[in-house]
């Protein structure tokens, strides 16, 4: 498989800024280096919760999500469906985790066709094939994105679509992998740059080491280079604290969402902002913003009830697929600010991984319960469509 220049050069920009956090430590070396990411003052606000906002004018508050409508059934089958992005003239291109197949799926419905089997892919756990996304130059370079776990780590590789996939070529390395917390959403901004949501790899202090791209939203190039802009010169990081990033989502001003996995307590959304520290693994949550330098998440849930996976926001409403919740969270969106969540859809399709928005409007739903977690019924996995507002 080849790789590119943009791995060899984050390879060298990893190594100078770890140099530069252990120059940061005392002689004994317990005390962690301080990130290079700008950190908010304590007096700086944090994005308001529903519970710490102050209300708003009845004209001004949100509006409740749109009724789902009627679904229909798009495809069936699938072995656990993971990466869902559209092409533009509708059709999906959905990701198979373990069997590292990339399908494509007519916007109509029909049998999924075969694109590519991913080479490099490494299954086990929670990792494997996982995000997919569309180059937004696609008419011109046909290029599709995938993050996917290999022998020894996570990583970040193109292809282009109209050679079957051909052989891919690797853009970004170095992403620590484990049985679980493999993180693995990616999506092109509103910017044109790629962003991608990574976990701790079952490491906590991952999450917090400014030298470490796990547990973080990384912010790339195209190419794979760290984004021009980023918090930190020559650092992908975007954003640190995380514990497993698995959705992402901009709503219409170009504000970035994402969802997170708690541990044992809460499952969170939070409002994105780059250079900002979301506490994980010295908060699980709300909590204890550590005098400014920790960032609060917007709304959270028992694990219970969500276990949050892919995100999409279409108009004011967001959608979060949850997966041992078996259910789909709406989100009234006012702003920085989320109203109250109303979940939808309860058990009724079992564990759901990801939700996407298609070019004509309509929200695409995957059940992921063929992934050893969940209890499987006839036909699954599938993709069920609910038809645009």
């Amino acid at each position: 498989m080849a790789v590119s220049t943009a791995v060899n050069r984050w390879r060298a920009t990893l190594a100078l800024v770890t140099v530069g956090a252990a120059a940061g430590c005392g002689s004994g070396g317990a005390e962690p280096a301080a990130a290079p990411q700008p950190v908010p003052s304590a007096t700086a606000p944090s994005p308001a919760s529903p519970a710490s906002a102050q209300p708003r004018p009845p004209s001004e508050q949100a509006k409740p999500a749109p009724d789902l409508g009627r679904p229909e059934q798009i495809a069936q089958g699938l072995d656990v469906p993971w990466g869902l992005a559209f092409l533009p003239g509708g059709d999906a291109l959905v990701a198979e985790r373990d069997t590292a197949k990339v399908l494509r799926v007519r916007a109509g419905g029909g049998n999924p066709q075969e694109i590519t089997t991913v080479s490099g892919v490494t299954p086990g756990g929670e990792g494997g094939l996982l995000g997919l996304a569309v180059s937004p130059g696609f008419a011109k370079d046909n290029l599709v994105y995938a993050y996917y776990t290999a022998a020894d780590d996570n990583r970040i590789a193109r292809f282009t679509l109209d050679d079957g996939g051909g052989r891919p070529e690797v853009i970004f390395t170095g992403i620590a992998k484990a049985g679980n917390h493999n993180g693995g959403r990616i999506a092109f901004g509103p910017d044109g740059m790629l962003y991608a949501g990574t976990g701790d790899a079952a490491q906590t202090e991952r999450a917090q080491d400014p030298a470490s791209p796990n547990g973080k939203i990384l912010r790339l190039t195209p190419d794979g280079d760290p984004a021009p802009g980023n918090p930190a010169a020559g650092s992908p990081v975007y954003s640190l604290g995380h514990r497993n990033v698995q959705g992402l989502a901009w709503d219409a001003d170009g504000r970035l969402f994402a969802s997170e996995f708690g541990q044992n307590e809460l499952d969170e959304v939070n409002l994105i902002q780059p250079g900002r520290n979301y506490g994980w693994p010295e908060v699980e949550g709300k909590g204890n913003t550590g005098g400014g330098k920790y960032t609060n998440p917007l709304v959270t849930w028992p694990t219970d009830d969500a276990s949050p996976s892919g995100l999409a926001i279409s108009g004011a409403t967001g959608y979060l697929a949850a997966l041992r919740g078996e259910r789909l969270w709406t989100l009234p969106l006012q702003g920085d600010t989320i109203g109250e969540p109303k979940a939808e859809l309860q058990g009724k399709y079992g564990r759901l991984r990801s939700v996407a928005v298609a070019p004509d409007g309509a929200l695409w739903l995957t059940t992921s319960n063929t992934d050893g977690r969940g209890d499987e019924r006839d036909g699954d996995d599938r993709i069920v469509r609910f038809p645009a507002p």
